[in-house]
């Protein structure tokens, strides 16, 4: 089994896939309309083999905008990726070392779901 995709319930499908794709860098896979009051937006963060969905007229994004919390996207190198997020306008806070290797540093999409940036020193190279 291989988790493929997380729907994330947002209040503006465009505001969402613009955060999505120009700030966080994601890759917009999908952007359908298959029926009236149906969009289906996919996206994947660089690197990732899970997708982030969202959209409208399918009970998957029904959910609250903003309810969900702490994805996680591991990065080789989290001071890195925070000061890459910064510059692409994203608000990023302060990295965290909570120790036995692991470091994170927190942001939210414009509709308050949170996302983690999580560096772990073991994976690396090929356990990445």
């Amino acid at each position: 089994m291989k988790l493929e995709l997380v729907p994330v319930p947002v209040a503006d499908v465009d505001r969402a896939k613009a955060f999505y794709v120009d700030r966080l860098g994601c890759t917009e896979d999908v952007d359908v309309r298959p029926a009236d009051g149906v969009r289906v937006v996919q996206v994947t963060p660089p690197g990732s083999a899970c997708s982030i969905g969202f959209g409208t007229g399918v009970p998957a994004y029904e959910g609250t905008p903003g309810t969900v919390r702490g994805l996680h996207l591991v990065v080789a190198d989290v001071e890195a990726a925070r000061a890459d997020l910064v510059a692409r306008g994203v608000e990023v806070g302060e990295v965290v070392d909570v120790g036995g290797g692991v470091r994170y540093a927190g942001f939210a999409d414009p509709d308050g779901n949170t996302l983690t940036l999580q560096e772990m020193a073991w994976r690396t190279g090929d356990a990445f």
